[in-house]
């Protein structure tokens, strides 16, 4: 029987765009002013260079006008800007390339990199690093004018970094050759004065440290003591949650430098800033900010009423008395008047937005910790044949295997800190629905509503980390039978809970993968398996055979060879069989996909691999006939689809399925041989 592999997550490949930004493809007229708006970025005057980038940085949030400013080299018209005189051009000049890195994709990226974007960009942030230090040593007037711009100025070209190298190996190259992470982490120093740069930063490093051995001799231990300083912040917002947590990502990458004594320490600091991100519940907070929000904006409409008054009392005050000195309007400034003091615009909405993504990248970087380190695991959804499975499931807890780790893939010591801290238990939590509250308030809220793809988002990645944790624990550590029983019931209900089956392909996969490895564990084990009814059983893999995602199709045909293998060691199940052998059967020949294909008859050699049920089942169904039949067709399509499709691990797979085909095929027959 097939068995799941653990999906090893790799990071989102853009950040996101500024406040106030969006990558949508919408947007103005066809015929953009490009030309013009790249001619004045050459002008004298530094307001027009400010403008024209600001212009371009607003146009550039449009996918559609994005080739006009390729086709006139925007790069290599902005690129020199980074270094303009006026700090405002290098400002907008930064977010405009940030903008076009962002909303470009993968191809405009390597366009940027290959036109020598990252000249200009790391000498911008090595001077801007230097100027953080200078501003310091200035008089207080010059230092508050120019903070606040150096600053701005590196978080616009800090998401640029992350941006160019997520796509680009040559700019990670670059960035290990330049030594830009001395200047990075000097950035990251700013956490307890600005929050958002710290984030900006520690994105970028948890980018640049994935798959990167050659930055590791740079982590010495003065930059280590910057990334524990992070991690150690007491402030409790969801701005400094994330920011410990991506922290905590990029130390998890640069574990290798961990001395070895220190490094059970180390993780179970991880673990414990995961824990304390998973333990807050999303929707009770989103409905929290929502209250916040609404008194806020009240506050703020009484004060402007009040000032208002004000106003007026003081104009009518001052025409009644000439002689009195003229009080310059908009300078009266009263005890109770909290105007100045109140949150800027929408923190509430983000702050609920760096919750979710703090335990989306917790539940991320989790998974990761479940999952062998090899690349080639990036094919997640490979399969494995029924001889492999036995040497998988003999090896998957063992060290070194190359398979799958232990969880943590260290000492019992950490594993054990891997359940104090209570990880399991908060992720299935997050395993459940959001409150419906939660999101009826993000539904009829317009700024609030992308939040829904966020809430799914953490839900999904929940399931995905629950099915790594079973792939690679022990049924002890996960609570024993009646825990494994309870948790097939909740997963049972996430699926069969509403009306309709859900089609959301990426919660689709998500809630299979874990119901396979799930299902899978309580059959190595003989755990009673009583989770979904066999109509039930049908009916969801009807649904899943029909999905997009070859992944999805993978485990729903896995799930049904899992629940038929354990119908057969049974009684009077032979009609149940019955359906599933036919489901199979006609996946196995109709599906478009070898790899699905083959995991089908990898299940039905599962299902029918013994007892008299299975027997009875496959006679009545014409199993034999129907798999001679289709043995050479299986054949030809490896023959003539295998090279250039598929990978080399996933025709050895489909090789040692086209073997036990030849074997089973051998099997029944002797079984056909055999007097009753």
């Amino acid at each position: 029987m097939g068995k799941s592999r653990a999906r090893r997550f790799r990071r989102t490949p853009f950040c996101p765009p500024g406040p106030e930004q969006r990558c949508d493809g919408q947007g103005g007229p066809e015929d953009e002013p490009a030309a013009e708006l790249l001619e004045k970025v050459q002008h004298p005057s530094a307001e027009v260079r400010e403008y024209a980038c600001a212009g371009i940085s607003t146009l550039l949030q449009q996918k559609h006008v994005i080739p006009a400013f390729l086709q006139r080299d925007v790069v290599r018209c902005l690129g020199p800007l980074l270094m303009d005189h006026s700090l405002a051009v290098r400002e907008t000049a930064a977010g405009a390339l940030r903008n076009l890195s962002a909303c470009g994709g993968f191809e405009v990226c390597d366009d940027m990199v290959t036109k020598d974007i990252m000249t200009p960009l790391v000498a911008l942030l090595k001077e801007c690093s230097t100027g953080l230090d200078a501003s310091q040593l200035s008089p207080k007037k010059s230092r508050e004018m120019n903070k606040n711009y150096i600053e701005d100025i590196a978080n616009e070209a800090i998401n640029l970094l992350w941006n160019v190298c997520e796509c680009n190996n040559t700019a990670v190259h670059i960035f290990n050759k330049e030594g830009c992470l001395e200047a990075v982490l000097h950035y990251l120093k700013k956490f307890s004065t600005n929050v958002d740069l710290a984030i900006s930063v520690a994105n970028c490093l948890q980018a640049v440290t994935e798959d990167n051995p050659d930055l590791l001799p740079s982590f010495n231990a003065s930059a280590q003591q910057v990334l524990e300083t992070v991690m150690l912040c007491p402030e409790s917002t969801m701005k400094h949650i994330l920011l410990r947590t991506l922290t905590a990502g990029t130390v998890w990458n640069i574990k290798n430098t961990i001395p070895p004594s220190s490094l059970g320490s180390t993780v179970n600091a991880i673990l414990k800033i995961f824990s304390e991100s998973l333990a807050i519940d999303a929707s009770e907070t989103i409905i929290r900010m929502n209250e916040a929000e609404k008194t806020r904006l009240k506050l703020a409409a009484e004060a402007e009423t009040e000032e208002n008054m004000s106003d007026v009392i003081d104009s009518c005050v001052l025409s009644e008395d000439d002689d009195m000195e003229e009080i310059p309007k908009g300078k009266v400034r009263r005890e109770n008047d909290i105007s100045d003091l109140l949150p800027s615009d929408k923190w509430e909405l983000k702050e609920v937005t760096a919750l979710l993504t703090a335990q989306q990248t917790a539940l991320e970087i989790i998974v990761n910790m479940c999952c062998s380190e090899d690349p080639s695991d990036d094919e997640w959804e490979e399969l494995s044949s029924s001889d492999e499975s036995d040497l998988f499931m003999e090896n998957s807890y063992n060290e070194g295997s190359g398979l799958l780790m232990s969880p943590l893939c260290l000492s019992d010591e950490v594993n054990s800190a891997f359940l104090n801290n209570l990880i399991p238990k908060k992720i299935l939590e997050k395993t459940a629905f959001p409150n419906s509250v939660a999101l009826d308030i993000c539904m009829h809220n317009p700024s609030w509503k992308p939040l829904i793809k966020k809430l799914n988002a953490v839900q999904c990645r929940a399931l995905m980390c629950l099915h790594s944790i079973l792939l690679v624990s022990d049924v002890d550590c996960l609570g024993g039978a009646s825990a494994l029983q309870s948790l097939a019931q909740h997963l049972s209900q996430l699926v069969f809970s509403k009306p309709e089956l859900p089609t959301d392909t990426e919660f689709l996969e998500a809630i299979t993968s874990a119901l396979r490895a799930l299902l899978q564990t309580m059959a190595s084990k003989n755990i009673s398996q009583q989770c979904m009814t066999p109509e039930q059983l049908l009916l969801l893999c009807e649904a899943g055979v029909h999905s997009s995602n070859a992944s999805v199709r993978v485990n729903v045909v896995s799930i049904l060879g899992i629940s038929g293998s354990v119908l057969a060691k049974g009684q009077d199940t032979a009609e149940t069989l019955k359906m599933i052998g036919k489901f199979l059967l006609e996946v196995a020949m109709k599906e478009s996909s070898l790899v699905v294909a083959g995991e089908a008859l990898d299940a039905l050699f599962d299902v029918f691999a013994d007892g008299k049920e299975a027997e009875k089942a496959a006679v009545q169904i014409k199993l034999l006939p129907a798999l001679k039949e289709f043995q050479p067709v299986f054949k030809m399509r490896m023959r003539k689809e295998g090279k250039g499709q598929y990978s080399t691990d996933q025709l050895c797979v489909l090789d040692n399925v086209k073997m036990n085909l030849r074997r089973f095929i051998a099997y029944q027959e002797t079984l056909g041989k055999t007097p009753t």
